[in-house]
């Protein structure tokens, strides 16, 4: 309710990663971006010196699940934190804004929900039901992220 005008991550000079999370990133097979707040979830956490970095640099490709269906966020205030920042609540947008790895960004695949549409130069967008209503369809969701950019899953 409170009228907001940009977004600031404070403390970022204290901050630093984890022990040993540096060295997962850039040791993984993949690297999965949960479909979170694109501002306050994954924006902070890649505001941490060093992650973007680690995402940039790391052999495996690095896949972000799209936090909305139809353009709209399944909870929280994703809309609300998007429209602060300029980006389009929706899938191309939010894509748009990570930004592909070939150019300056952090992604190599998209995972949308079907009957969404993305469209971003450098990053593979791939479809599936997002809705995690149990662990089997969070697992096919998984899958179809892995599948997206060829690694395979058991």
């Amino acid at each position: 309710q409170v009228p907001t005008h940009g977004f600031a991550q404070v403390g970022l000079d204290e901050v630093k990663p984890g022990p040993e999370v540096i060295e997962a990133i850039t040791g993984a097979d993949i690297v999965l971006l949960a479909p979170s707040n694109p501002v306050v979830s994954i924006g902070a956490i890649t505001s941490v010196p060093g992650i973007r970095a680690a995402l940039r640099t790391t052999a495996a490709p690095v896949v972000g699940i799209s936090p909305v269906i139809d353009n709209k966020p399944l909870r929280g205030m994703a809309d609300e934190c998007l429209s602060v920042i300029n980006v389009e609540t929706s899938a191309e947008g939010i894509a748009k804004h990570y930004g592909a790895r070939s150019g300056n960004g952090i992604l190599d695949g998209w995972l949308i929900a079907d009957g969404d549409h993305a469209e971003v130069d450098g990053i593979a967008i791939g479809t599936a039901p997002l809705l995690m209503t149990d662990p089997a369809a969070t697992a096919d969701m998984i899958r179809a992220a892995c599948a997206l950019v060829g690694v395979i899953t058991p």
